[in-house]
C-alpha cells in the first residue's frame, strides 16, 4: 500500500542562506499518528509548512496521496488541516461563524451537521455562539483544531498543539486526537512535550539541525535504544564496590545502600543472573529490588546529543 505522504530528498534554504532542511526523506502511512520531536530550530515547523504548501522546497518533492504539493496544490491543500502554533482567529467572530467561514474557504457547501459534530467532539458545543475573545486560551486552541477540521480533511497537522495549555486540558486533547484517528484522520504532530508523543504516537521521528535522525515505531524505538535498571536495596551498606562487581554497568549509590545495574534491553543476556550470583559469592545480601526503564525523553536526549 503506497504511503499517504511521501517526502523525497527535500531541502529548504532560505534567502539568507540558512539551510533549514537537509535532504529529508520520510513516508507517512494513512491512519497513523506520527510525532515529530526536536529542539527549537530543528526544522519541524518548516517541514510541516512544506507539506501543507505554505512554503516551497528548494529541492526535492512532496506528494500527498500521489499528488505533488506544488503542481496539484489545490488538491493536496484540500486534504490537509493545519493547526498552527499561533492563536490566529478573528476575536469578534463567534465560534460557529469561524468554523463555517473556514469550511467555505475550501469551496465546500454549508454543512451544519458536520460543524456541530466537530464542535461536540472538541467540547465546544456550548460555546458555539460565544465570541472568540470571550474564550480561554485552551478553548481558543480547540477552535483552531475545529477550523482545521471544518473542511473534512484526511490529514491533520498539529504544530505544538498543547503549548500553553494546562495539564487537564492537554489530556482531553490527547483523547480528541485518538478519536480523530479512529475516524480515519491521519495525524502528524510536533511537540516539545515528550509525554505527549509517548502517550499518542504510533511512530516517533526525531529531527535535529534540519535532518531526520530516526523514525521508528514508538515501541521499537524504546526497545532498541532504551536501557533498563535494576536497583538493589542492600541489607548492609557498602563503603566501596568489591573488585568482582567493579564494572561500567554497576554503580554504588553515594550512601552505599543501593547498587544500580544498567543493561541494554536488546541484549541477548541481561547479566542479571550473573550479578545475583556474584553478590551471593561476595556475601552481599539485599532486602528489596526495583526496576526502571528509559523514558522516551531519555532516548530523545541521547539521540540529539549523539547527533550533535
Amino acid at each position: 500500500m503506497p504511503s499517504l505522504i511521501k517526502i523525497d530528498n527535500v531541502t529548504k534554504v532560505y534567502d539568507n542562506g540558512f539551510e533549514a532542511l537537509k535532504g529529508i526523506n520520510l513516508e507517512i502511512e494513512k491512519g497513523e499518528i506520527l510525532a515529530l520531536l526536536g529542539p527549537n530550530g530543528a526544522g519541524k515547523t518548516t517541514l510541516i509548512s512544506l507539506i501543507c504548501g505554505i512554503v516551497n522546497a528548494t529541492s526535492g518533492t512532496v506528494t500527498v496521496a500521489g499528488h505533488d504539493t506544488v503542481k496539484d496544490y489545490r488538491k493536496t491543500r484540500s486534504m490537509i488541516g493545519l493547526v498552527p502554533q499561533e492563536l490566529t482567529t478573528d476575536a469578534f467572530e463567534t465560534v460557529w461563524a469561524t468554523l463555517s467561514f473556514s469550511r467555505g474557504l475550501f469551496g465546500l457547501p454549508p454543512n451544519p451537521a458536520h460543524i456541530e459534530k466537530v464542535l461536540r467532539t472538541l467540547s465546544l458545543w456550548d460555546k458555539k455562539d460565544s465570541k472568540i475573545m470571550q474564550l480561554s486560551g485552551g478553548m481558543k486552541r480547540r477552535v483552531l483544531i475545529g477550523k482545521a477540521l471544518a473542511h473534512e480533511p484526511e490529514i491533520l497537522f498539529l504544530d505544538e498543539p498543547t503549548a500553553g495549555v494546562d495539564v487537564s486540558l492537554r489530556k482531553d486533547m490527547w483523547q480528541t486526537v485518538h478519536e480523530l484517528r479512529q475516524s480515519g484522520v491521519t495525524v502528524i504532530l510536533t511537540t516539545h512535550y515528550i509525554e505527549e508523543a509517548e502517550e499518542m504516537a504510533d511512530r516517533v521521528g526525531v529531527i535535529n539541525d534540519g535532518q531526520i535522525i530516526v523514525v521508528e515505531k514508538k515501541a521499537d524505538l524504546m526497545s532498541k535504544l532504551g536501557k533498563k535498571q535494576v536497583i538493589l536495596h542492600l541489607s548492609e551498606p557498602l563503603t566501596a564496590l568489591p573488585k568482582a562487581l567493579q564494572s561500567d554497568a554497576i554503580e554504588l549509590s553515594e550512601d552505599g545502600e543501593r547498587l544500580i545495574y544498567t543493561y541494554n534491553t536488546t541484549a541477548k543476556r541481561t547479566g542479571v543472573t550473573k550479578l545475583l550470583s556474584t553478590l551471593a559469592a561476595e556475601g552481599i545480601s539485599f532486602r528489596d529490588l526495583d526496576t526502571s526503564q528509559s523514558s522516551l525523553e531519555d532516548i530523545f536526549v541521547s539521540l540529539v546529543e549523539d547527533a550533535a
